[in-house]
């Protein structure tokens, strides 16, 4: 492992770019930020609630998912999340220009209903892309998590999965059929089978939320965001178990992969041969590099890279 930058404030969302620098999300200090290979760290864009999670889209912009805003303490030497901040207004998914820094929203409500807390997001070969409303944590309550497909142009935003409990991570396999979701505190990582361009086909089961359950594993256990494999395994940060759980489609969990943090965040994959794990440490503030056992997957207008 390598620590490519420290003293982050809460960082998760990493996007490689063809400089080989790395863009993360600073969710505590309301910031994209680049970090350079020789360590410096600058402030893109500055984006008022919370920056979660990044993904390159079709123009070149990077498309946030903006949680609206989470309250922070400082716990031993790094950040822990609070939930919901006191001057919460609502979450949005918002772009930003690489070149000037200008942020625009693109999406704040659907149907009427406003979005809670956008997590995490994927990109399609469509121009449109899936996120995840993870919901938002009170004091005696929280909110049911809803998953969304949207058109990066800003002209449509549909609600496909309703009602599942806190979705964070999200991914797509190689092959674009299957959409991953994992959820934070049941520790459940989900399947559905993608038909359309922002339509699942429903299982045919009482399953909740009408998608297939990959893994369960049971004990104390919680999800965050994912990134997939070129494999097709599905590489999820596992929050208070200081590690990464691989697993493949069929549930078998192939690897586990320490890191050296209680909150790890998330994950992208970049370098030769997409063989270098990028890690988001959120608690302790880092980036760190990770030498990957086989390729990542490259993503829909990774920027530099060529998707096969």
């Amino acid at each position: 492992m390598r620590v490519l930058a420290s003293g982050l404030w809460y960082p998760e969302g990493p996007v490689i770019l063809s400089d080989g620098s790395v863009l993360v999300v600073e969710i505590a200090r309301e910031t994209l930020t680049r970090i350079h290979l020789d360590g410096r760290c600058d402030v893109v864009a500055n984006i008022p609630g919370g920056p979660n999670g990044a993904a390159l889209g079709p123009d070149g912009r990077v498309f946030i998912c903006n949680n609206g805003g989470l309250a922070f303490e400082h716990n031993g030497p790094g950040f822990r999340s609070l939930g919901q901040s006191p001057d919460y207004t609502g979450g949005s998914i918002d772009a930003v220009d690489l070149s000037n820094g200008k942020v625009e929203r693109i999406y704040e409500s659907c149907n009427g209903h406003r979005l809670r807390g956008p997590n995490d997001i994927v990109f399609d070969g469509t121009g449109g892309f899936w996120f995840t409303d993870f919901g938002k944590r009170r004091a005696r309550d929280f909110d049911r998590g809803f998953i969304y497909w949207a058109k990066a142009d800003g002209t449509e935003i549909r609600e496909v999965i309703p009602r599942l409990f806190q979705p964070n991570g999200i991914g797509l396999s190689p092959d674009d059929r299957t959409l991953y979701v994992a959820e934070t505190h049941s520790a459940r990582l989900w399947a559905f089978e993608i038909e359309a361009p922002g339509q699942v086909r429903p299982a045919p089961s009482l399953v909740p939320y009408g998608g297939r359950l990959v893994a369960g594993p049971g004990g104390f256990l919680q999800f965050d965001s994912l990134a997939v494999s070129a494999a097709g395994n599905i590489c999820v940060a596992m929050p208070e178990s200081y590690a990464f759980a691989e697993f493949s489609p069929d549930g078998t969990l192939d690897r586990r992969h320490p890191v050296p943090d209680i909150h790890p965040t998330n994950i992208c994959f970049g370098g030769p041969d997409m063989r270098t794990a990028f890690v988001t440490l959120g608690h302790c503030g880092e980036l760190i590099a990770m030498d990957w056992h086989e390729p990542g997957l490259v993503l829909h207008h990774q920027d530099g890279v060529s998707r096969r």
